[in-house]
C-alpha cells in the first residue's frame, strides 16, 4: 500500500489526538515489558491506520523525542503559509480550496530519469514513518510534531541524480483560484526553497504527507511537504509541486527577498541572531494555554540535531553562512 492510500481515511475514522497520545504511551510502556498475550485486550486498542507504519518507538533514537506534543489544534492553526494569508489564523481559516487529488510532482535537472509523477507513484513502495521532530521557527517559536512521511533521500535515488547535482531545488504550487493569497505580491511566487544534496539526502530530511496520523491539512501544506528539523521552519516548504536537480545554488524566496536576514542554509543556531530579534530563545508552543506567553526555552545550535548533522558543516563559518 502506498503511502498517499495510507492517509486516505475518512474523518470518521481518524483517531483522535487524546487516543493517539494514550495509545503512544501505551505502545512505549508495553516495549519496556516481556512478550505478553493479549489477544483478549485487542478491541480495546484503538486501530491503527491503514497499511504499514514504522512508528517512532520503532525508529531511531534521533526519529523521536521524549518533549511535549504541541496540540493537534495549535499545530493546525497557527501557521505560516502566505498562499494563503500572511497572518497566523489566516492559513486554518482560509476556504478549504486546494485541490490535492489528483497531485502531480515534476522532477527533474540533473538526473538520469526525470518525469512528471502522480504523488502514488511518486511514493510508490515506500513504508511510511512517524517522526517526532522539533521544528524552530525563524520568527523564535516552536512546536514538537509527530509527522508521517518518508525519507526525501529514498524518493531522489529514484530518478537517479548524476555527479551535477550539487543542490536540490523546490517549487510549491502557484495557484490564484485555489491559493487566496498568491493574489498579493508579498512574495515572488511561486515559492521556492533549495538544499545541498548532502542536506536532501540526510536520513533525518523528511517528505512528508500527514501529522499526528492523519492526511496533512491544507494549511500544513497538503499533501505533500519537506520537514528539515535541523533548520528554520521556512526551509520546509509546503504543498511541493517541482524537485529540481540543479549545479548551482537555486534561487529561494526568503533569501532573495532579504538575504541580510534569511540565509541559504538557515540552520538553526542560538549565536547568530536575526538582525530584528535574538535567536536564543524560542517560544515552545505545547499543551493548552496563550501561544503569545508561552514558556521560553532556550535554543540550541542545529535545533538540537547537532550530532546528527553538524559534520556537514565541519570547517564552516557558520556566522557568514547562517
Amino acid at each position: 500500500m502506498t503511502l498517499r492510500n495510507a492517509l486516505r481515511i475518512p474523518e470518521s475514522q481518524v483517531t483522535d489526538e487524546q487516543v493517539y497520545l494514550q495509545r503512544r504511551r501505551l505502545v512505549a510502556g508495553l516495549s519496556a515489558l516481556p512478550a505478553l498475550g493479549l489477544s483478549g485486550c485487542a478491541e480495546a486498542d484503538p486501530p491503527a491506520p491503514p497499511g504499514p507504519v514504522i512508528s517512532a518507538e520503532e525508529a531511531a533514537s534521533g526519529f523521536k523525542t521524549d518533549e511535549t506534543l504541541t496540540r493537534y489544534e495549535d499545530v493546525t492553526t497557527y501557521n505560516n503559509f502566505y498562499e494563503f494569508g500572511t497572518g497566523k489564523g489566516d492559513p486554518s481559516n482560509a476556504p478549504k480550496t486546494l485541490r490535492t487529488s489528483p497531485w502531480t510532482v515534476a522532477v527533474g535537472g540533473e538526473c538520469a530519469r526525470p518525469g512528471r509523477l502522480s504523488l502514488d507513484d511518486l511514493l510508490k513502495g515506500l513504508t511510511p514513518e512517524e517522526r517526532i521532530y522539533r521544528l524552530r521557527c525563524v520568527e523564535g517559536w516552536s512546536m514538537v510534531i509527530p509527522w508521517l512521511g518518508v525519507p526525501l533521500a529514498d524518493v531522489l535515488k529514484r530518478f537517479e541524480p548524476n555527479s551535477d547535482a550539487k543542490y536540490v531545488a523546490f517549487t510549491t504550487l502557484a495557484d490564484r483560484e485555489q491559493m487566496p493569497g498568491i493574489r498579493y505580491r508579498s512574495i515572488d511566487w511561486p515559492y521556492r526553497e533549495g538544499l545541498r544534496i548532502d542536506e536532501a539526502m540526510h536520513p533525518l530530511t523528511l517528505l512528508a504527507t500527514g501529522l499526528y496520523g492523519k492526511p496533512l491539512p491544507q494549511q500544513n501544506g497538503a499533501p505533500l511537504r519537506l520537514v528539515v528539523p535541523w533548520k528554520y521552519g521556512f526551509k520546509s516548504i509546503k504543498s511541493i509541486v517541482a524537485i529540481t536537480f540543479v549545479k548551482h545554488r537555486p534561487h529561494c524566496s526568503w533569501n532573495a527577498l532579504q538575504p541580510s536576514e534569511y540565509g541559504f542554509f538557515s540552520n538553526v543556531n542560538p549565536d547568530v541572531d536575526h538582525p530584528r530579534w535574538s535567536q536564543k530563545t524560542e517560544r515552545r508552543i505545547a499543551g493548552s494555554g496563550s501561544q503569545l506567553f508561552a514558556e521560553r526555552i532556550p535554543t540550541r545550535l542545529f535545533n538540537g540535531y547537532g550530532e546528527q548533522v553538524a559534520d556537514m558543516y565541519a570547517g564552516m563559518n557558520l556566522r557568514r553562512w547562517f
